[in-house]
This record gives C-alpha cells, sequence and structure tokens, in this order.
C-alpha cells in the first residue's frame, strides 16, 4: 500500500476516534446546544470526508473497500458547501452508528499492510 493511501487511511481512523471521544457521552440535544462540540464533530467528518476522496483518486481499489465512500464525501460537501442547510440529526447518526463501525473496518486494512 503507497505511504500516501496509508496517511489518508490513518487520517479517516484517528477523525473516526476523535469524533466518538467528542460524542461520548453527548446527547442529540448536547450537540444541538454546543456549538464547540457541533464544530469539532463536523471538521472530524469533513476531514473524513476529503480524506476519503484523496483515497479514491489516488488508489481507486482501495476505495472500492468502502461502500458508502460517496455518501460520505457527500456528507463532507454538505458540511463544506451547505452548511446553511446541513441536516444535524443526519451528522449525530453518522458519529453514533456509523463511524465506529468504519472506524474498525479502517484499522483493519491498515494493519493487513
Amino acid at each position: 500500500m503507497k505511504i500516501e493511501v496509508c496517511k489518508r487511511l490513518r487520517d479517516i481512523a484517528d477523525c473516526c476516534a476523535a469524533a466518538g471521544r467528542f460524542a461520548a457521552g453527548k446527547t442529540f440535544s448536547d450537540y444541538q446546544a454546543d456549538d464547540l462540540l457541533r464544530s469539532a464533530i463536523e471538521r472530524k467528518l469533513g476531514i473524513i470526508g476529503e480524506a476519503f476522496a484523496q483515497l479514491e483518486e489516488t488508489d481507486p481499489a482501495q476505495a472500492e473497500h468502502f461502500p458508502e465512500l460517496r455518501k460520505i464525501i457527500g456528507l463532507r460537501n454538505r458540511i463544506v458547501h451547505g452548511y446553511d442547510k446541513l441536516d444535524e440529526e443526519l451528522v449525530w447518526d453518522v458519529v453514533q452508528n456509523r463511524l465506529p463501525a468504519l472506524q474498525p473496518q479502517v484499522e483493519a486494512l491498515l494493519e493487513a499492510e
């Protein structure tokens, strides 16, 4: 695996972990009420989406391991370009239900290398 691909995957795994830490013990209401929490989580999701976009460009074969890659990139685009129409419930669902499954998948690819 190329060094650049490993870096992208490491960034994704690290951001999944960070977003999980930020959200730990929090509720959706906490997320809505706390600008700092929202900003931190959205930043990590933006990095994850950008890293996946670069991974897809750099190594499409590795990108194929992630069936939700296009949705993740799409979320990043909504965070960056459609920030004023961002679905907060979707963001919270991703952090609570999608990232916990994504992180070990990424870690497994890194460990296999």
